[in-house]
This record gives structure tokens, C-alpha cells and sequence, in this order.
């Protein structure tokens, strides 16, 4: 893509203002949905371009009846911004990453990974997890965004959190799986805990939640594909854990390479996306 065409793309840096009732919202049931984060206009701009990436991935998957339940749930494509530089435009945007910061209540935060999550008509249900379960990380201070790119129906599904599950901290080493839905959706129903759903969402609308909070979605039923654009942000200062399973030490090996238990999280791959004092 020729830099004069990259410029013309909306620069999304100019604030969101939250309340402080947001911010501690957030903080007490480690999710929260904010409106029009992206206007209509932008989230146009930058949406074809994710789409093109995710299409030309989708042609080297099996067909959706031979996959696994993490591949029925969604088609997924991590890290667009080192393909793209419109994509890198809007994974490093300034406005969302304040956003996260704020939420988090901290003074910077830099990027994990993206990824963009599309759920094809008929994909299956996304089971209970916990993101963080994957992340080799010290710190409770993550963040995803979630933002649709196109208009979610309620029955298209946006995600459910269980409220307060954040507080818990590391329940279960259990990546996404059959058994993660079964086993963590007895435990939420033994804590209590309330689940909230969102329901319809408007694209350039937005969730975000906490790295240890924990979610699922529902299938999508209907004939459009749920295009989900996703950026994940952890806090600046930020140190690599003990690796105590395999899929943490493989997360390790993609998104902080050069890295080991101890260090920074400052990889070439994990730029400072906003300071508030820098």
C-alpha cells in the first residue's frame, strides 16, 4: 500500500472521554461495552482491508464441519499490523489504547498482539476461557479490546463475561475446548457469579475486559459473518513469567521473541502504544 493511501486513512488519535464511574465499573466486573469508539465513517475505512487479510486466510482452512471447536468458533488471523500498514494504523491507534490505559488504570500500556476473530455463518459457540491462560505474563494490568467492524444482531451474539471473575485470578490452566466450557461454566454457576451479555452491537462500538475475566459467545446462526477486530494491550512495565505450560511458552516464542522469564516485555513486537507522560 503506497504511503500517500495509508495517510489518508483516519488517524484515530484524538480522546474518548470516560467517566469515572466507567473506570470503576470496569475495575469492579472486569468488562464493560462503550459506544461508538470508532464513528461509522472510520470503522468503514479500515474494515475492508482486515477483511481482504482474514479472506485470503480462509482459503488454506478446512471446511467448517472438519474443524475442531476452537476452529468452529472462529477464523483467526493475529497480528495484521506487521502485514499491513493500515492495519498497523489502527492496531497502534492512540484512542483506543488510552481507552485501555485509563480502564486499567495505568500509565501506559503497550501492545500484546491483535488479532481479528470473524465468525462464519453456522461457526460454533466459543466456549468459557480466560485469555490470560495463554499469556506469559506478571501482571493482572491486560486488556482486550473488542470491536465490531460490521453491525453484531443479538442473534449474531456478542460475547457474555461473567462479572467479578477477573478478582479470582488464574482459575484454570484449561485452553479453549469442550472441556473449558463445561468445566468453567460449573465453576461460574458455583460462585454465583452474573453473566452479562451485550447483545446487539453497532460497529465501531466496543467491549473491553479483562485478560482474566471470563467469556464466551454464542454460534452465529444467521447468513453474515460476525467480523470481530480484536487488539490486546498490557501494561507498560510489564515482566515475562515463569512458563508453566505449553502454551504459554508458545506464546512466549511468537509475540515477545528473544525474551525469558524475568525480562521486560519490550520486544520489537510489543510497542509502547500510549504514555500519558510520553
Amino acid at each position: 500500500m503506497k504511503k500517500h493511501i495509508v495517510e489518508t486513512l483516519p488517524r484515530l488519535e484524538d480522546g474518548y472521554i470516560l467517566t469515572q464511574e466507567q473506570i470503576n465499573n470496569y475495575q469492579k466486573n472486569g468488562h464493560i461495552r462503550l459506544q461508538d469508539v470508532a464513528s461509522k465513517e472510520e470503522i468503514k475505512a479500515y474494515r475492508d482491508v482486515i477483511y481482504q487479510f482474514v479472506q485470503e486466510h480462509t482459503k488454506e482452512l478446512a471446511p467448517l464441519s472438519e474443524r475442531d471447536t476452537y476452529g468452529k468458533a472462529f477464523i483467526q488471523r493475529m497480528n495484521l499490523w506487521q502485514e499491513s500498514k493500515e492495519v498497523e494504523r489502527f492496531v497502534m491507534a492512540r484512542r483506543f489504547a488510552r481507552i485501555a490505559a485509563e480502564l486499567l488504570g495505568v500509565d501506559g500500556v503497550r501492545i500484546y498482539h491483535d488479532q481479528a476473530l470473524f465468525k462464519e455463518p453456522g461457526g460454533g459457540h466459543t466456549p468459557w476461557h480466560q485469555d490470560q491462560t495463554y499469556w506469559p505474563i506478571d501482571t493482572d494490568k491486560t486488556i482486550t479490546m473488542w470491536m465490531p467492524l460490521v453491525d453484531v444482531s443479538e442473534e449474531m451474539g456478542s460475547m457474555s463475561f461473567a462479572s467479578g471473575s477477573h478478582q479470582q485470578g488464574y482459575i484454570s490452566k484449561l485452553t479453549i475446548s469442550n472441556e473449558s466450557h463445561q468445566t468453567l461454566g460449573d465453576y461460574i454457576n458455583s460462585k454465583g457469579f452474573d453473566t452479562i451479555t451485550y447483545g446487539a452491537m453497532d460497529a465501531g462500538d466496543a467491549t473491553f475486559h479483562y485478560g482474566w475475566t471470563l467469556h464466551s459467545a454464542p454460534g452465529n446462526p444467521t447468513k453474515r459473518t460476525r467480523e470481530v477486530m480484536t487488539i490486546i494491550y498490557i501494561a507498560d512495565e510489564t515482566v515475562v513469567s515463569k512458563i508453566d505450560h505449553k502454551a504459554r511458552e508458545n506464546d512466549l516464542k511468537r509475540w515477545m521473541p528473544g525474551l525469558q522469564t524475568g525480562d521486560l516485555v519490550n520486544s520489537p513486537l510489543n510497542p509502547l502504544v500510549y504514555h500519558k507522560n510520553k
